[in-house]
């Protein structure tokens, strides 16, 4: 499966606005992924899910690390989705 960018942020910006219950508008690209949708570690737990769920790719625990803004979120997942 094989995804542009622009796909990428606008399902997880659907999936994030829906499960965190987050205005669409506040979920930018240069803004703190953790802070901007108020979640905890456990909460981290419920993003690998839904992650799991809509694109079919498993994350660990060590693909986290330096993950600070959307943005940093959105190139993990598009590196993910294609195979990098």
């Amino acid at each position: 499966m094989s995804m542009s960018k622009q796909e990428i942020i606008d399902k997880l910006t659907k999936v994030f606005s829906e499960e965190f219950e987050v205005d669409p508008a506040k979920i930018e690209g240069d803004l703190p992924l953790m802070e901007t949708l108020d979640l905890d570690s456990l909460d981290l737990i419920d993003v690998v899910v839904l992650i799991e769920k809509n694109f079919s790719i498993i994350l660990k625990q060590e693909d986290f690390v330096g993950i600070v803004t959307f943005n940093d979120f959105y190139n993990l997942i598009e590196k993910k989705i294609n195979g990098e």
